[in-house]
């Protein structure tokens, strides 16, 4: 039964066993120094009811406990820690206090869909598809932990409208870069880097001078930087070569001559703080041009590339994109979709 008295030192010991439903490891519950019997039995009954509670709830656990397992093993796994804060955040602020008290098994399809499209129903179309992401990837989880057998999470449609991105056109962008070079301003090589090259922001952060070829007049986009996780990869995992253009040599071997680290961009403070978007909005602003975020330089090179005819292919290579969806975004917005279906109208 698991009670034994100790002869020794004239006390019952109670201990109780059972194997765990869900691994199959022998768990095991052990109390000491009990005087009686009568209390020895009672003892007995009661762990034997905790370690089947335990079970219970390791087969069955809440929400929130699954949720932050889940986060752990997305750590040890080894992702982004801007990625497991953007989950973990999400989850937490609208998961976390409406599903506390309910067990991972009595979460249905119609909880997550109120959910989605009642509690969210002020946000983005983005972000509910984003949330509702998030929730599956948990019921994922629990599913290779055999702690469920189905993912409950239904299928729903969003509405995302692929929106045309805020571009500056060729000639903003030869006022622009003419102002920050006359003002002498310290981001006017970053700057000209973003609009010569469609470098994401982290990308241009991390280049090296061991990755430029002057001779050839080309870099090579291998690192990418995030005050969140650092330097690491490139979004797309991938290596790619960045044509130098000509009119960007002169700077760029200027860049070189008066080079202080093995970086090819200056080390601006407000850049390492995050600032971009926010400085190119007030200048932009102050030469009266559209108040463009930082990322939106990419947009606007791309758009300008695609507009003097250069194949979409070569953009989308030199630009590190892999989805030919997003290309169409820029192609829309260069209109070379349209150039010539006019050309044979003649109604006058």
């Amino acid at each position: 039964m698991g009670i034994k008295f100790n002869e020794v030192k004239k006390y019952y010991e109670v201990s109780y066993s059972r194997r765990h439903p869900i691994t199959k490891k022998s768990k095991n519950i052990k109390r000491i120094g009990i005087k009686t019997k009568a209390e020895a039995l009672r003892v007995h009954r009661e762990i034997q009811s905790e370690l089947v509670r335990r079970f219970h709830n390791a087969k069955h656990p809440y929400w929130n406990d699954v949720v932050s397992e889940f986060v752990a093993h997305f750590i040890n796994r080894g992702m982004a820690n801007s990625t497991v804060t953007n989950y973990r955040g999400s989850l937490k602020l609208h998961t976390y206090e409406k599903w506390k008290s309910k067990r991972i098994t009595e979460i249905s399809t119609t909880d997550i869909r109120d959910l989605i499209l009642d509690d969210l129903n002020p946000y983005f179309e983005a972000q509910k598809k984003n949330m509702l992401k998030f929730i599956r990837a948990v019921f994922r989880y629990a599913i290779e932990c055999n702690i469920i057998q189905r993912d409950p999470s239904p299928k729903l449609k969003f509405k995302t409208n692929e929106k045309i991105k805020k571009v500056l056109t060729e000639n903003q962008i030869k006022t622009f870069i003419k102002a920050a070079k006359l003002q002498n301003n310290p981001w006017f090589p970053i700057w000209v880097m973003a609009c010569y090259t469609g470098m994401r922001n982290g990308e241009l952060f991390a280049l090296r001078w061991e990755r430029v070829d002057l001779n050839k007049r080309i870099l090579v986009v291998c690192e990418s930087w995030t005050r969140e996780n650092g330097y690491k990869d490139t979004k797309s995992g991938d290596d790619r070569s960045v044509e130098i253009a000509q009119s960007l040599m002169p700077i760029m071997k200027d860049l070189y001559e008066n080079r202080t680290s093995e970086f090819v961009l200056p080390r601006v403070n407000s850049w390492e703080g995050g600032m971009q978007s926010k400085i190119l909005r007030d200048f932009l602003e102050e030469l009266g041009l559209p108040p463009i975020r930082f990322h939106d330089l990419r947009a606007s090179w791309a758009t300008i590339m695609l507009s003097k005819g250069i194949e979409p292919i070569k953009v989308m290579a030199m630009g590190g994109w892999k989805d030919l969806k997003t290309m169409q975004i820029y192609i829309r917005k260069s209109g070379i979709h349209i150039q010539g279906i006019t050309d044979s109208l003649n109604f006058l």
